[in-house]
């Protein structure tokens, strides 16, 4: 399978590089929020939860939401690349009280990982420095995964892969000159997120907890982008 792999990617390539016109690398910050959503499973030992999330982003609070992306352009001003984002998702305190947790975030970094597709059209107003773009995703979600259930001795935190996630953009560019350039785009992410909560390493047998939750955020970033 690795063989096929490598030799289907290496196919591509050079099938493409006909085709490349540039290669363009952005990096954005911006302002990210997360819509509400249910969340279902249990904690550690059996605790049930189902609760409606009322999710919070805190974009402006440290750790920093912010993303990049590498894009291939074609001549047909097509891309292809890979992005990631630094989205967050805070339960609220009233979210804690419900679920019974003294911490149940996903703050150093919901984490978007993405390959893309994106479309641009240059001079699309009558203007050769304004591009709009589109663009849409797919990969997976790597949250750093913070949770303190109420009693208990440990705290689960650490990276997981939860799940899949998707990604749409839409956003305009503006030339500075042949190499750099301006931005500002509106971008969603959706995951599908499986949790586990670790258990509790105090209390013999215990299984570890799983919590399922689908997290939608919205964003409007607005960065700077470098082709060569």
């Amino acid at each position: 399978m690795t063989k096929f792999l490598k030799s289907a990617i290496a196919a591509f390539v050079l099938s493409a590089a006909p085709a490349a016109a540039e290669m363009e690398l952005s990096l954005y910050v911006g302002v990210q929020s997360v819509q509400g959503g249910s969340g279902s499973g249990t904690f550690p030992g059996g605790a049930p939860v189902n609760r409606s999330f009322n999710w919070e982003g805190r974009p402006l609070e440290n750790p920093y939401y912010y993303g990049g992306r590498a894009m291939w352009w074609t001549q047909k001003n097509l891309g292809f690349g890979i992005e990631g984002t630094h989205t967050k998702a805070y339960a609220s305190d009233a979210d804690l009280v419900a679920i019974g947790a003294s911490s149940f975030e996903l703050s150093d970094g919901h984490n978007i990982i993405t390959a893309n597709i994106m479309k641009r059209w240059p001079g699309a107003f009558g203007n050769q420095s304004f591009t709009p773009y589109v663009g849409a995703g797919a990969g997976v979600a790597i949250p750093h995964v913070d949770v303190t259930v109420n009693g208990a001795s440990n705290r689960t935190f650490g990276y997981e892969t939860t799940g899949p996630a998707l990604r749409g953009i839409a956003g305009i560019k503006y030339d500075i000159n042949e190499r750099w350039a301006l931005f500002s785009e509106y971008q969603f992410t959706w995951s599908d997120n499986d949790l586990t909560i670790d258990a509790d390493p105090l209390v013999p047998g215990q299984l570890p907890g799983k919590i399922s939750t689908e997290i939608l955020t919205h964003a409007v970033n607005f960065g700077i982008s470098y082709s060569f």
